[in-house]
């Protein structure tokens, strides 16, 4: 049974460490299995379209997302290895573990990343726009960076999109 567990804001410390690789031996386990199923309770109370490990004091080199369109399923990252980036472009964009708050940073339009699914099976997931954020901004959390160490006018959400931004905390191209 997932439960909700508590996401992290700016200042833990597992936020701005490097998570550690996944043994794939690891995946199959069934703790680990709770932990995707948590993530993604998680994520969906919260609402967001992507959630990573470190957001939830984990420091595991796994995400899970569901940007909620027909095109994308849910899916889980473990262990993302970049495989694509192309043609840079200005987002606005929020985070979980800043809430309330966006600003603009500049990601790529294209991008795309290979890695582990659920059941240790190689997978490589690459699109567009809020599929693409939703990627470089849960990989980024990997790395211990968030989007305020990269973004230029962060600022408390004030209109009704940059609250639904903030809300839905990887953002939606702008």
């Amino acid at each position: 049974m997932p439960y909700i567990r508590e996401i992290v804001e700016d200042g833990h410390p597992t936020l701005r460490k490097v998570a550690k690789k996944v043994d794939p031996k690891e995946i199959l386990d069934p703790l680990f299995q709770q932990l995707i199923d948590d993530m993604f309770e998680t994520m969906y109370d919260a609402p967001g379209v992507g959630l990573a490990a470190p957001q939830v004091g984990v420091s595991k080199r796994l995400f899970v997302m569901d940007i909620q369109d027909d095109d994308h399923p849910p899916a889980v990252m473990i262990n993302p290895k970049i495989e694509l980036a192309e043609e840079e472009v200005e987002m606005t964009e929020g985070c979980l573990s800043v809430p309330g708050k966006v600003g603009e940073i500049t990601r790529f339009r294209r991008f795309g990343l290979s890695g582990l699914d659920r059941n240790g099976e190689k997978i490589r997931i690459e699109g567009e726009d809020l599929l693409a954020q939703c990627l470089q901004h849960e990989l980024d959390h990997l790395n211990g960076v968030l989007y305020i160490d990269n973004a230029r006018n962060i600022r408390p959400a004030a209109t009704e999109e940059e609250r639904e931004i903030a809300q839905a905390a990887s953002a939606e191209a702008s």
